[in-house]
């Protein structure tokens, strides 16, 4: 049997020289550009032929093993987050790896050299489908709005994005590990909705004539006000969160605010749940506009889906890392995580598993955050995915082959999936105001 240990560490001095470099340059969704071009550097210099995603950042490539088997996908994401405090992100965007995204790239080019080495697919069947993929912090809302209006990306993630340009075709089951400070394994997670909200006032002299405005920026404070006050409507079954910020409150102090946007999200534990909450949070939004004389746009967008990790491929997991990693405990819990990741999007048509590994400390997405251990954060989670990928595709690929036939995909296809978070999509004005009447759509 192909040691793939000693193949990851083979490779370690390039493993653990690729966290630094990602961290050290932190690009948020879809402006991962230093860092897909390093990626790129490296796979090609492995000697794999990439497919990379047009007009946008990352690519896919595949191995082959020249016997039948499924395709399994193993990805790494770009991104980093925004957090301007944290005392290494970048000066002038406040971009920085808070994340833990830079050792899940490091993993993925440590799984990309081993599976080069000589021998590596000899007891393999199937094929291996290997991808860097952009854009799983869902941030900067307005920025991917406009790159939807242009026509350069039609999802906000990266994993939809990529599934609807084909990127994925062919994909049986998928995986990859995310960066925390322990390993371990849960059912699932919320997805959510992504929403950017546009309060419309009518400008004044603050001091002068403020009777002749309609202040956007106390409509927005109403809203706000109105959406806290429902938050005990929310059933606690449903893991329901959401969390508003202000991105723009009004241009100049002297002046009533005419026009205030707003960024956020609703989360839930299940499709139905995040759709009934974005309704309740909508008519509180739209009330603190009524309340002023205002109006309001509010543009719902999907964000993530659910995720729901395979049982099976949980159970895999476990044994895989006891083979692979004994000196690092694997945990198993039991309860669902209250954050969002657009591998919940992939989990509704085919068997995922999105696991954690140690090797962070800190607050994810705080300004403490920092991969202290970054043998146990890139070594130890390549070590564990290749372990995961050879228990799969074995002996003719049984494994996956079980997995793939005992599953029981939310969406018939992923063009079925498309098509339904596609009819989630929302936006325009919500207020006509008549002589005698006010219409609220």
């Amino acid at each position: 049997m192909f040691d793939f240990n000693s193949a990851v560490e083979k490779h370690r001095e390039l493993i653990l020289a690729s966290e630094r470099y990602i961290w050290q340059n932190p690009e948020t969704g879809y402006k991962e550009y230093k860092t897909d071009a390093y990626m790129k550097k490296v796979f090609t210099e492995l000697g794999y032929e990439l497919t990379p995603a047009e007009g946008i950042t990352g690519f896919v490539t595949v191995l082959d093993t020249g016997r039948p088997g499924p395709e399994v996908l193993i990805l790494g994401e770009l991104d980093s987050i925004i957090c301007p405090e944290h005392p290494e992100s970048d000066k002038t965007t406040g971009a920085v790896h808070s994340c833990g995204h830079n050792a899940q790239c490091a993993a993925l080019i440590g799984i990309a050299a081993a599976l080069k080495e000589e021998g590596a697919l000899d007891t393999l069947s199937g094929r291996i489908r290997l991808c860097a993929v952009p854009a799983e912090e869902l941030l900067e809302i307005e920025y991917r709005a406009g790159l939807r209006e242009q026509g350069v990306i039609k999802y906000m993630g990266g994993k939809s994005e990529f599934l609807s340009r084909g990127l994925f075709d062919g994909v049986d089951i998928a995986f990859m590990i995310h960066t925390s400070g322990s390993f371990r394994t849960a059912p699932g997670s919320v997805g959510c909705m992504a929403k950017k909200i546009t309060y419309k006032g009518k400008a004044a002299h603050a001091g002068g004539s403020p009777h002749l405005g309609t202040n956007a920026l106390y409509a927005a404070n109403c809203g706000l006000n109105a959406v806290n006050a429902i938050r005990e409507t929310f059933r606690e079954a449903d893991i329901i969160r959401v969390h508003p910020i202000i991105t723009s409150g009004g241009q100049m102090v002297n002046a009533i605010p005419e026009t205030v946007t707003l960024e956020s999200y609703v989360r839930g534990k299940t499709f139905d749940a995040i759709v009934s909450a974005n309704k309740k949070v909508n008519r509180a939004l739209i009330g603190g506009a009524l309340s002023l004389g205002a109006n309001i746009d509010i543009t719902d967008i999907p964000g993530y889906a659910p995720l729901v990790n395979d049982k099976n491929m949980i159970a895999l997991t476990l044994e895989a890392a006891e083979a692979a990693i004994p000196e690092y405990e694997m945990k198993a819990r039991h309860s669902f995580g209250s954050g969002s990741t657009d591998m919940g999007d992939l989990s509704c048509i085919m068997p995922v598993i999105h696991p954690y590994a140690g090797g962070a400390s800190g607050t994810s997405h705080g300004n403490d955050y920092q991969i202290v251990d970054p043998v146990a954060a890139c070594i130890g989670s390549a070590k564990l995915q290749l372990s995961m990928l050879s228990l799969l595709l074995r002996d003719g690929a049984e494994r996956a082959k079980k997995i793939v036939e005992e599953f029981e995909p939310q969406f018939e296809s992923a063009r079925a999936y498309l098509d339904y978070i596609d009819s989630l999509n929302c936006t325009g004005d919500r207020i006509e105001y008549g002589e005698n009447e006010v219409i609220i759509r």
